[in-house]
């Protein structure tokens, strides 16, 4: 740092020009394309300038950033945040388990402190780990009170959400009809900026009668778009999409959240009508939703943003869900090419591609990529320097882009700016209280093992096993246990892995 080098790591001058020096700048801009040996100077919450040896106020504050990488805020489009509170429970379930778990038995034991508790804590590991934009899909509001706990929880924290509301447990069209769930827009959205924002979060079932026409009738009223889990294997299929289509409710807004079972007429329609996608790979690959669908989304040109869906089951960073998505989806083009006996010899898919879906993809599905979702001047000021001097992952630095897909992690986020404001610095959170989330996620998980009783709450975490059908093998010994046995006790007979005359 310059001038004003006594910068303190658990705090940060704030109200003046801030300019990071001599980064690796990933504009995400066509016009921009990536900077070496760059800066970026931010004045009143936005982008001044970008490029190099910039001349700055004698006020700025400088963040050296040599040998580290400047992207723009990464864009979570589909989070339910309220279940981080049970962070890893589910890691071992299908997407049954997780239906079983939430939508048909324990979802309503979920009290408004607990979606509080849920939302503190994702919310905070959100800007830790660079995720300057997060859609918090709600779907666990099943009262008004549960929704102003989900929002007190998201403005206790220094990043930019959008809150999707839903109610798993109720249906959207009377939720959405109710006089208190006005007047709760009134209360907690109307005019709150670009920093809290709200989308109408539900899904449609296929139903012929399509009952979701009032909730989509509903977001039209208030002006809310609408995000949706489609094309999920068993739950959301082309009947949906069909109905969306031929009540006019597919807009440039709504976000198709998976999109991963749908047919060709589906993808055209969405394609047709602007939609975006949100890809959850790491779901999608665990849980059974369908296989990742970026392969086919680029086949039909469909925008695509990334999301990590929940940390019941994954990881919240998007640092995950990038090299998840690109290892999927040169995986499907590698297998398709085996199929006809051909060798991919080039990747469709680059990593600045999956880069820029984690970043100006999820602020153009949000209708906010003129505030955010690159660097070039005018812009607001969310960014993130990747930069770990204690880290031999950082050097040496060839491929940028490659380099933020496969080789860094959130340990590696140095800082983050959201509004232009830096609220982390030096790998640590400015202005979090991080103690007052583990306390309420202590109680929260307290209440839920209670409620749900010892064997419940076994049952659920250690989900009963699938039998392993053994087949014989001509090759080796397939009487495992006698094997062993005869290992164990010093026969000196064949070894299981001779292969039998």
């Amino acid at each position: 740092m310059s001038q004003n080098a006594a910068v303190n790591s658990n705090s940060f001058p704030s109200g003046r020009p801030v300019v990071f020096r001599n980064a690796t700048v990933l504009t995400t801009d066509p016009s921009l394309e990536m900077i070496e040996s760059g800066d970026v100077l931010v004045v009143d919450k936005r982008i001044a300038a970008v490029g190099r040896q910039l001349v700055v106020p004698d006020s700025a504050v400088e963040i050296d950033a040599t040998g580290g990488i400047l992207m723009p805020g990464m864009v979570d489009t589909h989070r339910h945040m309220w279940q981080t509170a049970l962070r890893g429970f589910g890691a071992d379930w299908t997407l049954t388990n997780y239906f079983q778990f939430y939508y048909l038995n324990w979802g309503k034991i979920f009290r408004p402190e607990d979606i509080y508790a849920g939302n503190l804590l994702s919310a905070i590991e959100a800007i830790d780990a660079g995720v300057t934009t997060t859609v918090d899909w709600s779907h666990g509001l099943q009262t008004v009170e549960h929704a102003d706990a989900a929002v007190d929880a998201l403005e206790a924290v220094p990043g930019r959400f959008v809150l999707a509301y839903g109610n798993l447990l109720g249906a959207p069209w009377q939720w959405t009809k109710a006089p208190e769930f006005a007047d709760f827009i009134r209360r907690r959205i109307d005019g709150r900026g670009d920093m809290l924002r709200m989308q109408l979060a539900f899904d449609v079932t296929g139903d012929p009668a399509f009952p979701e026409k009032a909730a989509f009738e509903a977001a039209r009223d208030f002006n809310l778009p609408v995000t949706t889990h489609a094309g999920v294997r068993g739950a959301t299929n082309d009947n949906g999409i069909r109905l969306m289509y031929e009540h006019g409710f597919m807009t440039p807004s709504t976000i198709y959240v998976h999109a991963a079972t749908l047919s060709e007429d589906s993808y055209q329609r969405i394609a047709a009508t602007g939609g975006h996608a949100s890809v959850s790979t790491e779901s999608e690959q665990n849980a059974g939703q369908g296989y990742p669908p970026t392969w086919l989304l680029r086949r039909h040109n469909i925008p695509v943003s990334l999301s990590m869906d929940t940390s019941v089951w994954w990881s919240a960073d998007l640092f995950s869900a990038m090299r998840a998505t690109l290892s999927a989806d040169r995986a499907r083009e590698h297998l398709e090419a085996h199929m006809r006996d051909e060798t991919v010899t080039l990747c469709h898919l680059r990593a600045e591609q999956v880069v820029t879906w984690a970043t100006l993809g999820g602020a153009e599905a949000l209708g906010i990529d003129s505030l955010i979702g690159s660097i070039i001047p005018g812009k607001k000021a969310d960014l993130v320097l990747i930069k770990n001097d204690q880290s031999p992952v950082m050097f040496p630095l060839l491929h940028p882009y490659g380099h933020v897909v496969f080789q860094v992690g959130r340990g590696d986020v140095h800082t983050v700016m959201v509004d232009g404001m830096v609220v982390k610095y030096d790998h640590r959170l400015l202005g979090v209280d991080l103690a007052r989330a583990r306390q309420a996620v202590i109680k929260t998980v307290e209440y839920a093992r209670a409620q749900m009783g010892e064997q419940a709450w076994t049952q659920a975490i250690n989900p009963e096993k699938a039998v392993v059908e053994l087949r014989d093998n001509p090759y080796t010994y397939t009487d495992r246990a006698r094997a062993r046995a005869t290992r164990e006790q010093g026969n000196a007979g064949p070894s299981p892995t001779t292969p039998q005359e």
